[in-house]
Protein backbone atom coordinates (compact mmCIF):
# COMPACT_ATOMS: atom_id res chain seq x y z
CA UNK A 1 0.00 0.00 0.00
CA UNK A 2 1.28 3.85 -0.96
CA UNK A 3 0.03 6.60 0.86
CA UNK A 4 0.27 10.03 0.01
CA UNK A 5 0.15 12.55 3.13
CA UNK A 6 -0.77 16.05 2.50
CA UNK A 7 0.12 18.66 5.56
CA UNK A 8 -0.10 22.68 4.69
CA UNK A 9 -0.09 24.26 8.14
CA UNK A 10 0.34 24.09 11.83
CA UNK A 11 -2.45 21.68 12.76
CA UNK A 12 -1.77 19.22 10.25
CA UNK A 13 1.58 18.41 11.40
CA UNK A 14 0.63 16.74 14.88
CA UNK A 15 -1.95 14.60 13.05
CA UNK A 16 0.58 13.76 10.63
CA UNK A 17 3.29 12.43 13.11
CA UNK A 18 1.69 9.07 14.88
CA UNK A 19 -0.08 8.12 10.91
CA UNK A 20 3.20 8.18 9.60
CA UNK A 21 4.76 6.42 12.30
CA UNK A 22 2.70 3.66 12.84
CA UNK A 23 2.49 3.48 8.76
CA UNK A 24 6.53 3.01 8.91
CA UNK A 25 5.83 0.13 11.61
CA UNK A 26 3.37 -1.73 9.10
CA UNK A 27 6.03 -1.46 6.59
CA UNK A 28 3.76 0.83 4.35
CA UNK A 29 4.73 3.05 1.42
CA UNK A 30 4.20 6.87 2.05
CA UNK A 31 5.07 9.96 0.73
CA UNK A 32 4.92 13.34 2.64
CA UNK A 33 4.16 16.31 0.47
CA UNK A 34 3.70 19.87 2.02
CA UNK A 35 2.03 22.22 0.22
CA UNK A 36 3.34 25.36 1.87
CA UNK A 37 0.44 26.70 3.02
CA UNK A 38 2.27 27.93 6.51
CA UNK A 39 6.26 28.26 5.75
CA UNK A 40 8.06 29.94 8.10
CA UNK A 41 10.47 27.49 10.80
CA UNK A 42 7.62 28.54 13.90
CA UNK A 43 4.90 27.59 12.05
CA UNK A 44 6.22 25.17 9.57
CA UNK A 45 9.72 23.90 9.46
CA UNK A 46 10.45 23.24 13.22
CA UNK A 47 7.46 20.59 13.57
CA UNK A 48 8.77 18.35 10.93
CA UNK A 49 12.18 18.09 12.98
CA UNK A 50 10.61 18.24 16.66
CA UNK A 51 8.09 15.37 15.93
CA UNK A 52 10.25 13.16 13.92
CA UNK A 53 8.30 14.01 10.66
CA UNK A 54 10.63 12.95 7.78
CA UNK A 55 11.82 16.13 5.45
CA UNK A 56 8.62 16.56 2.86
CA UNK A 57 9.21 14.40 -0.44
CA UNK A 58 7.70 17.55 -2.31
CA UNK A 59 6.63 21.40 -1.17
CA UNK A 60 4.64 22.68 -3.43
CA UNK A 61 5.52 26.08 -1.82
CA UNK A 62 2.06 27.84 -2.51
CA UNK A 63 2.74 30.37 0.24
CA UNK A 64 0.21 32.79 1.83
CA UNK A 65 -2.95 34.85 -0.15
CA UNK A 66 -6.68 35.04 -0.45
CA UNK A 67 -8.42 32.09 0.42
CA UNK A 68 -9.43 31.41 -3.25
CA UNK A 69 -5.82 32.21 -4.70
CA UNK A 70 -4.25 29.51 -2.13
CA UNK A 71 -6.74 26.88 -3.36
CA UNK A 72 -6.07 27.97 -6.73
CA UNK A 73 -2.31 27.57 -6.55
CA UNK A 74 -2.57 24.25 -4.56
CA UNK A 75 -5.03 22.53 -6.89
CA UNK A 76 -2.92 23.44 -9.78
CA UNK A 77 0.48 22.58 -8.44
CA UNK A 78 -0.67 19.51 -6.73
CA UNK A 79 -2.22 17.65 -9.64
CA UNK A 80 1.31 16.57 -11.65
CA UNK A 81 2.31 15.41 -8.31
CA UNK A 82 -0.18 13.25 -7.67
CA UNK A 83 -0.20 11.97 -11.40
CA UNK A 84 3.41 11.02 -10.65
CA UNK A 85 3.16 9.25 -7.77
CA UNK A 86 -0.19 7.14 -8.11
CA UNK A 87 -0.66 6.57 -4.51
CA UNK A 88 -3.48 3.78 -3.22
CA UNK A 89 -5.12 6.85 -1.12
CA UNK A 90 -4.42 10.16 -0.49
CA UNK A 91 -4.39 10.86 3.21
CA UNK A 92 -5.81 14.14 4.20
CA UNK A 93 -5.63 15.72 8.04
CA UNK A 94 -8.29 18.43 9.58
CA UNK A 95 -9.92 21.39 7.78
CA UNK A 96 -7.22 23.71 6.19
CA UNK A 97 -7.12 25.12 2.94
CA UNK A 98 -4.75 21.92 1.88
CA UNK A 99 -6.98 19.86 3.14
CA UNK A 100 -9.74 20.08 0.91
CA UNK A 101 -8.05 21.38 -2.47
CA UNK A 102 -5.78 18.32 -2.65
CA UNK A 103 -8.80 16.32 -2.09
CA UNK A 104 -10.76 17.81 -4.88
CA UNK A 105 -7.64 16.71 -6.95
CA UNK A 106 -7.88 13.33 -5.92
CA UNK A 107 -11.57 12.50 -6.54
CA UNK A 108 -11.24 14.15 -10.09
CA UNK A 109 -8.54 11.62 -10.75
CA UNK A 110 -9.91 8.74 -9.30
CA UNK A 111 -7.38 8.37 -6.30
CA UNK A 112 -9.15 7.34 -3.27
CA UNK A 113 -9.06 10.22 -0.01
CA UNK A 114 -8.92 9.18 3.43
CA UNK A 115 -9.99 12.22 5.33
CA UNK A 116 -8.48 11.65 9.04
CA UNK A 117 -10.67 14.73 11.00
CA UNK A 118 -13.76 13.69 9.78
CA UNK A 119 -17.43 14.41 10.83
CA UNK A 120 -16.60 18.08 12.66
CA UNK A 121 -18.76 20.44 11.93
CA UNK A 122 -19.46 23.90 13.79
CA UNK A 123 -22.72 24.56 11.99
CA UNK A 124 -21.36 27.73 11.25
CA UNK A 125 -20.52 28.21 7.31
CA UNK A 126 -19.41 31.40 7.96
CA UNK A 127 -15.98 29.72 8.97
CA UNK A 128 -13.83 28.76 5.91
CA UNK A 129 -12.73 25.81 8.09
CA UNK A 130 -16.25 24.57 7.88
CA UNK A 131 -16.81 24.50 4.41
CA UNK A 132 -13.38 23.00 3.96
CA UNK A 133 -14.74 20.01 6.11
CA UNK A 134 -18.46 19.59 4.10
CA UNK A 135 -16.91 20.00 1.07
CA UNK A 136 -13.78 16.93 2.30
CA UNK A 137 -16.12 14.97 3.94
CA UNK A 138 -18.82 14.81 0.72
CA UNK A 139 -15.50 13.82 -1.73
CA UNK A 140 -13.29 11.07 1.03
CA UNK A 141 -13.64 7.83 0.29
CA UNK A 142 -12.71 6.84 4.07
CA UNK A 143 -14.26 8.90 7.04
CA UNK A 144 -11.78 8.84 9.89
CA UNK A 145 -13.86 10.58 12.97
CA UNK A 146 -11.47 11.46 16.31
CA UNK A 147 -15.10 11.18 18.57
CA UNK A 148 -18.13 9.27 18.07
CA UNK A 149 -20.33 12.36 17.92
CA UNK A 150 -18.70 12.94 14.58
CA UNK A 151 -19.77 8.95 13.60
CA UNK A 152 -23.13 10.42 14.15
CA UNK A 153 -22.99 13.77 12.24
CA UNK A 154 -22.08 11.99 9.12
CA UNK A 155 -24.59 9.18 8.92
CA UNK A 156 -27.43 12.00 9.24
CA UNK A 157 -25.81 14.00 6.84
CA UNK A 158 -26.27 10.80 4.79
CA UNK A 159 -22.65 8.81 4.42
CA UNK A 160 -22.56 5.02 4.14
CA UNK A 161 -21.85 3.76 7.56
CA UNK A 162 -18.95 1.69 5.76
CA UNK A 163 -16.99 4.19 4.87
CA UNK A 164 -17.20 5.87 8.40
CA UNK A 165 -14.53 4.73 11.17
CA UNK A 166 -13.69 5.95 14.68
CA UNK A 167 -10.16 5.72 15.18
CA UNK A 168 -9.76 8.09 17.95
CA UNK A 169 -8.27 11.63 18.45
CA UNK A 170 -4.37 11.33 16.33
CA UNK A 171 -3.14 14.56 18.04
CA UNK A 172 -4.00 13.48 21.38
CA UNK A 173 -1.29 10.46 20.20
CA UNK A 174 0.98 13.11 19.70
CA UNK A 175 0.56 14.93 22.91
CA UNK A 176 0.65 12.13 24.90
CA UNK A 177 4.55 11.31 23.36
CA UNK A 178 5.67 14.71 23.82
CA UNK A 179 4.64 15.63 27.41
CA UNK A 180 8.10 14.25 28.82
CA UNK A 181 10.61 16.27 25.96
CA UNK A 182 7.86 19.34 26.74
CA UNK A 183 8.72 19.13 30.70
CA UNK A 184 12.34 18.12 29.66
CA UNK A 185 12.38 21.52 27.58
CA UNK A 186 11.76 23.38 31.15
CA UNK A 187 10.58 26.49 29.40
CA UNK A 188 7.92 26.95 31.70
CA UNK A 189 9.77 27.70 34.39
CA UNK A 190 12.62 29.69 32.85
CA UNK A 191 9.52 32.27 31.77
CA UNK A 192 8.53 31.93 35.68
CA UNK A 193 5.49 30.36 34.98
CA UNK A 194 3.90 28.76 37.89
CA UNK A 195 0.34 27.91 37.27
CA UNK A 196 -1.01 30.84 37.75
CA UNK A 197 -0.39 31.48 34.48
CA UNK A 198 -2.73 31.54 31.39
CA UNK A 199 -1.77 30.63 27.96
CA UNK A 200 -3.38 32.95 24.87
CA UNK A 201 -3.93 31.92 21.41
CA UNK A 202 -6.22 33.88 18.67
CA UNK A 203 -5.45 33.72 15.05
CA UNK A 204 -9.11 32.94 13.48
CA UNK A 205 -10.71 35.73 11.51
CA UNK A 206 -13.59 36.53 13.70
CA UNK A 207 -11.43 37.60 16.71
CA UNK A 208 -8.56 39.17 14.68
CA UNK A 209 -9.55 40.73 11.37
CA UNK A 210 -12.81 42.70 12.47
CA UNK A 211 -10.82 45.93 14.77
CA UNK A 212 -13.35 46.38 17.21
CA UNK A 213 -13.65 42.61 18.48
CA UNK A 214 -9.74 42.46 18.55
CA UNK A 215 -9.91 45.73 20.76
CA UNK A 216 -12.46 44.10 23.01
CA UNK A 217 -10.64 41.20 22.98
CA UNK A 218 -7.37 42.24 24.11
CA UNK A 219 -8.91 44.88 26.56
CA UNK A 220 -10.75 41.97 28.46
CA UNK A 221 -6.56 40.25 28.61
CA UNK A 222 -5.24 43.72 29.71
CA UNK A 223 -7.70 43.51 32.40
CA UNK A 224 -6.81 40.01 33.34
CA UNK A 225 -3.03 40.76 33.38
CA UNK A 226 -3.41 42.57 35.84
CA UNK A 227 -3.67 39.66 38.19
CA UNK A 228 -2.01 37.00 36.62
CA UNK A 229 0.57 36.42 34.31
CA UNK A 230 -0.61 36.40 30.40
CA UNK A 231 1.65 34.42 28.07
CA UNK A 232 0.41 35.51 24.26
CA UNK A 233 2.36 33.35 21.39
CA UNK A 234 0.84 35.09 18.64
CA UNK A 235 0.54 34.32 14.97
CA UNK A 236 2.13 36.15 12.64
CA UNK A 237 -0.93 37.51 11.25
CA UNK A 238 -2.18 38.83 14.91
CA UNK A 239 0.74 40.64 15.46
CA UNK A 240 0.39 41.95 12.07
CA UNK A 241 -3.05 43.50 13.13
CA UNK A 242 -1.82 44.63 16.76
CA UNK A 243 0.69 46.54 15.04
CA UNK A 244 -1.27 47.93 12.56
CA UNK A 245 -4.27 49.00 14.85
CA UNK A 246 -1.81 50.47 17.77
CA UNK A 247 -3.24 48.13 20.13
CA UNK A 248 -1.58 48.31 23.72
CA UNK A 249 -1.98 44.68 25.58
CA UNK A 250 -0.55 46.49 28.80
CA UNK A 251 1.02 43.48 31.45
CA UNK A 252 0.35 40.65 28.50
CA UNK A 253 3.66 39.13 27.28
CA UNK A 254 2.92 38.70 23.36
CA UNK A 255 5.97 36.81 21.58
CA UNK A 256 6.59 35.52 18.28
CA UNK A 257 5.07 31.49 17.86
CA UNK A 258 6.64 29.02 19.81
CA UNK A 259 7.98 25.19 18.99
CA UNK A 260 5.53 22.90 19.85
CA UNK A 261 7.38 21.22 23.07
CA UNK A 262 7.43 24.75 24.20
CA UNK A 263 3.76 25.39 23.78
CA UNK A 264 2.60 22.22 25.34
CA UNK A 265 5.12 23.02 28.35
CA UNK A 266 3.53 26.00 29.46
CA UNK A 267 -0.45 24.62 28.56
CA UNK A 268 0.19 21.79 30.64
CA UNK A 269 0.44 23.46 34.06
CA UNK A 270 -1.64 26.82 32.82
CA UNK A 271 -4.42 27.69 35.26
CA UNK A 272 -6.20 28.13 32.29
CA UNK A 273 -5.65 28.63 28.29
CA UNK A 274 -7.83 31.39 26.22
CA UNK A 275 -8.18 30.82 22.68
CA UNK A 276 -9.87 29.91 19.35
CA UNK A 277 -8.12 27.29 17.96
CA UNK A 278 -9.53 24.14 17.81
CA UNK A 279 -6.48 21.88 18.99
CA UNK A 280 -6.18 23.29 22.24
CA UNK A 281 -9.86 22.65 22.73
CA UNK A 282 -8.80 18.70 22.83
CA UNK A 283 -5.15 19.25 24.09
CA UNK A 284 -6.23 21.46 27.18
CA UNK A 285 -9.46 18.18 27.17
CA UNK A 286 -6.86 15.24 27.35
CA UNK A 287 -4.40 17.49 30.06
CA UNK A 288 -7.57 18.54 32.22
CA UNK A 289 -6.77 22.45 31.76
CA UNK A 290 -9.87 24.72 31.74
CA UNK A 291 -9.98 26.22 28.30
CA UNK A 292 -12.54 29.01 27.19
CA UNK A 293 -13.22 29.89 23.60
CA UNK A 294 -13.54 33.20 22.49
CA UNK A 295 -16.55 31.61 19.85
CA UNK A 296 -19.93 31.15 19.78
CA UNK A 297 -19.56 27.83 18.42
CA UNK A 298 -17.17 24.77 18.43
CA UNK A 299 -17.01 21.95 15.70
CA UNK A 300 -15.54 20.01 18.64
CA UNK A 301 -18.57 19.71 21.05
CA UNK A 302 -16.95 16.77 22.72
CA UNK A 303 -14.45 19.17 24.31
CA UNK A 304 -17.65 20.99 25.98
CA UNK A 305 -19.67 17.67 26.63
CA UNK A 306 -17.06 15.77 27.95
CA UNK A 307 -13.67 17.71 28.21
CA UNK A 308 -12.58 21.14 30.09
CA UNK A 309 -13.53 23.88 27.38
CA UNK A 310 -16.36 26.63 28.01
CA UNK A 311 -17.77 28.76 24.95
CA UNK A 312 -17.46 32.67 25.86
CA UNK A 313 -19.50 34.98 23.73
CA UNK A 314 -19.64 37.69 26.04
CA UNK A 315 -16.04 38.98 26.80
CA UNK A 316 -17.33 41.11 29.91
CA UNK A 317 -17.74 37.97 31.95
CA UNK A 318 -14.36 36.37 30.75
CA UNK A 319 -12.11 37.51 33.56
CA UNK A 320 -14.68 36.69 36.08
CA UNK A 321 -14.83 33.00 34.48
CA UNK A 322 -10.65 32.19 34.27
CA UNK A 323 -10.35 33.82 37.91
CA UNK A 324 -13.01 31.08 38.69
CA UNK A 325 -11.57 28.58 36.85
CA UNK A 326 -10.81 24.93 38.85
CA UNK A 327 -8.55 22.21 37.42
CA UNK A 328 -9.98 19.24 36.30
CA UNK A 329 -7.04 16.84 37.13
CA UNK A 330 -6.59 13.64 36.43
CA UNK A 331 -8.51 14.55 33.33
CA UNK A 332 -10.73 11.88 32.23
CA UNK A 333 -9.92 11.98 28.39
CA UNK A 334 -13.10 11.01 25.73
CA UNK A 335 -12.88 7.67 24.17
CA UNK A 336 -10.08 6.95 21.43
CA UNK A 337 -8.01 9.88 23.02
CA UNK A 338 -5.33 6.94 24.49
CA UNK A 339 -2.29 7.31 22.07
CA UNK A 340 -3.05 4.63 19.52
CA UNK A 341 -5.27 6.30 17.12
CA UNK A 342 -2.75 6.75 14.68
CA UNK A 343 -2.34 2.69 14.57
CA UNK A 344 -6.19 2.60 14.02
CA UNK A 345 -6.12 5.09 10.69
CA UNK A 346 -3.32 2.47 9.29
CA UNK A 347 -5.43 -0.60 10.38
CA UNK A 348 -8.49 1.42 8.75
CA UNK A 349 -6.39 1.89 5.43
CA UNK A 350 -5.34 -1.26 5.27
CA UNK A 351 -8.70 -3.25 5.85
CA UNK A 352 -10.35 -1.33 3.20
CA UNK A 353 -7.49 -1.68 0.46
CA UNK A 354 -8.08 -5.37 1.20
CA UNK A 355 -12.03 -4.98 0.88
CA UNK A 356 -11.50 -2.91 -2.65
Amino acid sequence: MKLLHIVGARPNFPKLAPVHRAGQAAGVTQVIVHTGQHYDEAMSAGFFRDLGIPAPDVNLAVGSGSHAAQTARIIERFEPVLLQEQPDWLVVYGDVNSTMATAIVAAKLGVRVAHVEAGLRSYDRSMPEEINRVVTDRLADLLLTPSLDANATLVAEGESPEAIVFVGNVMIDTLLASLPRAEATGYAASRGADGRHIVVTLHRPSNVDDPERLRLVCHALSALAETRPIFFPAHPRTQQQLRVLGIDLGQVMVSDPLPYFEVLDLVRGAHAVVTDSGGLQEETTALGVPCFTLRPNTERPITVTEGTNQLVSDLSALRSLVEGATPVRPPRPPQGWDGRAGERVIAALLAHSRAH
